[in-house]
């Protein structure tokens, strides 16, 4: 039989601890309680702190799309199409998932580790003392922050992802960038973008729960915070793309008649 403290830090029963905190936080934010102030500064942590490794990697993962896919399309004369391509699988499913699993890798260890630290050194048990929730504390404003400040990223790795494709089309491929644009525009529609800002929202708040979760359950000392910080950036990637196949499930499959 394994020790309680053992126990506690089995995946599974922090998977659903995990659930049980978005609940509280969900039950929180309906009655206002949060501190307001602190959403502003993790808005920072989540958006401008964050804003240069994922332009660089849309980018360039634009152009590396567009790049794979034009060399095809050319081949077969369907250069007008080469947009379409890029707007149906970049745009839609590839810069959301890069864009989250940046924020991820960069926001939601550093939560896990921040407040995993607080647990060990017992300063989530002096917010305790002094009559502080510490879900209200320092949950409920990273959840918030993370899930205003994603949709808004994604949106500008879109925009950087566009001009990187474009780029690449013209360059390598001579497709003019007013041929590629349009392409996009045309198979882009305006609901598309609703379902990305979606995901945004969505992914947001897993990232911040996750990162939060695993940190409130860590236990031990350094070495553990770590443990936490890595597995709640793997945690959260998983999740990612889980809640991605249930999303094209039910926003983009149509019944075969």
């Amino acid at each position: 039989m394994q020790p309680k403290g053992n126990l506690e830090q089995l995946w599974i029963v922090r998977c659903f601890a995990a659930i049980l905190l978005f609940g509280q936080v969900w039950l929180r934010f309906i009655q206002g309680k949060t501190y307001y102030r602190k959403i502003l500064e993790h808005m920072v942590t989540t958006g401008p702190a964050s804003i240069s490794p994922v332009l660089l990697v849309n980018v360039f993962a634009g152009m590396i799309f567009t790049i794979q896919t034009a060399r095809e399309l050319v081949r077969f004369g369907a250069v007008s199409t080469v947009g379409g391509a890029f707007a149906l699988a970049y745009c839609k499913e590839l810069a959301p998932i890069l864009t989250a699993s940046i924020i991820a890798g960069q926001v939601g260890s550093a939560f896990a580790a921040e407040i995993g630290a607080m647990r060990v050194t017992e300063q989530i048990d002096a917010l305790h003392m002094l009559k502080t929730d510490p879900i209200d504390y320092l949950v409920v404003p990273r959840v918030i922050a993370c899930s205003l400040m994603m949709p808004i990223m994604m949106i500008f790795a879109l925009v950087v992802g566009i001009i990187g494709g474009a780029f690449a089309a013209a360059k390598f491929y001579q497709i003019a960038p007013e041929v590629f644009l349009e392409s996009v525009r045309s198979f882009l529609e305006p609901s598309d973008l609703s379902i990305i800002l979606l995901k945004g929202f969505l992914f947001g708040v897993m990232v911040a729960v996750i990162g939060c979760s695993w940190g409130l359950t860590t236990k031990g000392g350094a070495k553990e915070v770590g443990e936490s910080a890595t597995k709640a950036v793997v945690t959260t990637w998983i999740s990612i793309f889980v809640m991605d196949f249930f999303l094209a499930l039910v926003l983009f499959e149509k019944p075969v008649l």
